[in-house]
């Protein structure tokens, strides 16, 4: 019964670290659009700021509402800030800064 609830203590805090990253990751993602240009978002075919703003501020609050459970809810939020981390970010930034070469 010991070895079960180490497990059980392990996968805890195994998903407590997941939902840290995820808060984290979607709250530098949501203070990142809030900083950028209205007009960059659309100069890059993506969705407009307001939109976007939106997207991760339920995302925010869909992670702060399932702490460290991950539930189907937790996961549309990850995924979402994913999105914009991996599409959306790089092309904003680049549209502010021109090309790194």
């Amino acid at each position: 019964m010991g070895q079960v609830n180490t497990v059980h203590g392990l996968t805890m805090l195994i998903m407590l670290a997941l939902w840290l990253v995820a808060l984290g990751a979607t709250i530098f993602a949501l203070i990142h659009a809030i900083r950028q240009r209205p007009d960059a978002f659309t100069a890059v075919d993506k969705q407009s700021k307001p939109i976007w703003l939106a997207i991760l501020g339920v995302s925010l609050l869909l992670l702060l509402l399932s702490p460290a459970g991950l539930g189907l809810l937790a996961f549309v939020a990850i995924i979402a800030t994913g999105i914009y981390l991996a599409d959306v970010r790089p092309k904003v930034d680049e549209i502010q800064r021109g090309p790194r070469w």
